[in-house]
């Protein structure tokens, strides 16, 4: 896909990642409408893009019908006036390393909403206003081929994510639609507390930089590949996860007692 001129949604714009994302498709010549809950961080993003009076910005909770609404509204409106979006980035998400029995019913139902539901149901609603050859790229996880304790509902929804990307692109074969999907690993942002990154390190877990990915969403988009999993060895480790369970399932069970040190601390502020 040539990037340059292209219409493009991205949801969980101001998170890190979404920031880096947004950065890097500008320099690409797209033109963005960039969703997130708060106005001043979406004005500050918006102002530092480049060429920034060509994007515009919109204010939702992914997580609310009203919040859904409001912006599939906005893109059929695009559809009706003749530019409609070419590309729709599923990439809001939240998370909480905490085990389940410690998780209160409330952040369990946002981490699946945010995370499987919203980017479900904004994806129904894009095909009714998307372009004829429009693309869906969908962010999702390495954990959600890799069940990591401390990231139960989280690794569901993005399991779910994936299964629902695989599911829709077979649907839209041969429609000049597309779906693609693509799973970074731990990645640098605000989302992991200093817990998280405390237990990466002493885990010896890589971690990568939002720009990094970003760069990969770029080169995904670009090379219009289906499927993309980010980072070595997570990649082997989700293959080994499909094909021998039990060979993850025993590395991390010599993880166990550091990841249960750090997911029943008290998270920080």
């Amino acid at each position: 896909m040539k990037l340059n001129g292209k219409r493009v949604l991205l949801t969980g714009a101001t998170g890190g990642i979404g920031k880096e994302i947004a950065a890097a498709l500008a320099k690409q010549g797209c033109e963005l409408i960039v969703v997130g809950r708060k106005a001043n961080q979406l004005a500050e993003l918006v102002a530092s893009l480049d060429d920034s009076s060509r994007h515009q910005s919109l204010i939702a909770d992914l997580a609310r019908t009203e919040g859904l609404d409001a912006v599939s509204q906005f893109c059929a409106s695009l559809d009706v006036a003749g530019k409609p979006v070419d590309v729709v980035i599923n990439n809001a998400g939240c998370n909480t390393f905490l085990y389940l029995q410690d998780r209160d019913a409330a952040s369990v139902k946002r981490d699946v909403e945010l995370n499987l539901i919203a980017p479900i149901l904004l994806s129904q609603s894009a095909l009714g206003w998307m372009a004829k050859d429009g693309v869906i790229l969908n962010v999702g996880s390495t954990f959600g081929a890799i069940g990591f304790p401390g990231y139960t509902s989280y690794c569901a929804a993005k399991a779910g994510l994936q299964r629902f990307s695989e599911a829709l692109s077979r649907e839209l074969n041969g429609t000049g639609r597309r779906v693609q999907y693509l799973a970074p690993r731990a990645t640098n942002t605000s989302l992991n507390d200093a817990r998280v990154t405390e237990m990466n390190e002493k885990l010896g877990n890589k971690t990568d930089e939002a720009a990094f990915v970003a760069a990969q969403t770029v080169a995904m988009l670009k090379q219009e590949a289906s499927v993309k999993w980010i980072g070595w060895p997570e990649k082997l480790f989700v293959r080994l996860n499909q094909l021998f369970p039990s060979l993850v399932g025993s590395a991390i069970k010599k993880q166990h007692q550091t990841i249960t040190e750090y997911a029943t601390k008290t998270r920080c502020k």
